[in-house]
């Protein structure tokens, strides 16, 4: 079954130096934007992370040191890799937990302002859980019945990423061939943020879910402790939680002017 699409929808995958979203880095990138009208563009890039690649990472995905050093880095690479992505919604695998928060990361430490308001994304993985409970190459298995070649690089990923989403959408006759539902059936939870660190509580008003202020309304603990939202921006959190918690700071401000 092909996707009922509205607008443009990218299938990416990220192969990096580790799993920390604030501290790794990319090493390989690969994009596949499907149109409303079916055309489909791909590119893969490498990428000079400008940091040793940990030899059990390497081990992981085969991408060494001196596979990359020539490379471009990300900031180089951040303009056309917006480009690419700028129109489009968001596909991927385990992507909501992982490569969308990281690629947000390198976004804006680029200097790119990324976000995702006016976009929705598709995490093939939790189809895949709610339904199957598996591996990426159990997944292809399953669904397309056949041996995923070449898994752990990102061009193979992303690939077998969107050809399991089409046959997920040919098993399961109630899900909806619909970006913005399919959207809604992966979100695991209301998070505001990527990480998880800001989240909607049941009257859709952002609270935190970490630390003293754990389950506490965000503009309250602004209005109780004002200089948090300074200790919040100068501590090791991810750029995009950071821009989220200026963003509901700004609009508190601007309703107190209004």
């Amino acid at each position: 079954m092909e996707l009922k699409l509205h607008r443009p929808i990218c299938f990416f995958d990220l192969e990096t130096t580790g799993t920390d979203i604030t501290r790794d880095r990319i090493v390989e990138i690969s994009i596949l934007k499907v149109y409303p009208n079916g055309n489909k563009e791909s590119r893969t890039w490498l990428v000079n992370p400008e940091r040793p690649i940990p030899p059990v990472t390497t081990a992981f995905h085969g991408i060494t040191d001196d596979k990359v050093v020539n490379e471009p880095t990300f900031k180089e690479l951040s303009h056309t890799i917006y480009n690419m992505i700028k129109d489009s919604d968001l596909g991927g695998y385990n992507s909501d937990r992982f490569d969308i928060p990281l690629l947000a990361e390198e976004l804006l430490r680029a200097g790119v302002d990324f976000d995702m308001k006016n976009r929705v994304s598709v995490d093939v993985q939790t189809i895949f859980h709610k339904k199957e409970e598996r591996t990426l190459s159990a997944a292809y298995k399953f669904y397309c019945g056949q041996i995923l070649e070449n898994a752990h690089s990102a061009a193979a990923d992303t690939n077998a990423t969107y050809e399991i989403l089409k046959s997920q959408l040919d098993r399961y006759e109630d899900l909806e061939n619909d970006i913005k539902l399919l959207s809604e059936f992966t979100t695991r939870k209301k998070a505001v943020d990527f990480a998880g660190f800001i989240v909607l509580d049941d009257n859709g008003d952002e609270v935190f879910t970490f630390g003293k202020f754990k389950n506490v309304k965000v503009e309250k603990v602004f209005e109780q402790e004002p200089g948090y939202y300074g200790w919040f921006q100068s501590a090791d959190f991810p750029l995009y939680t950071k821009k989220v918690l200026t963003a509901i700071k700004l609009r508190k401000l601007n309703n107190k002017l209004a």
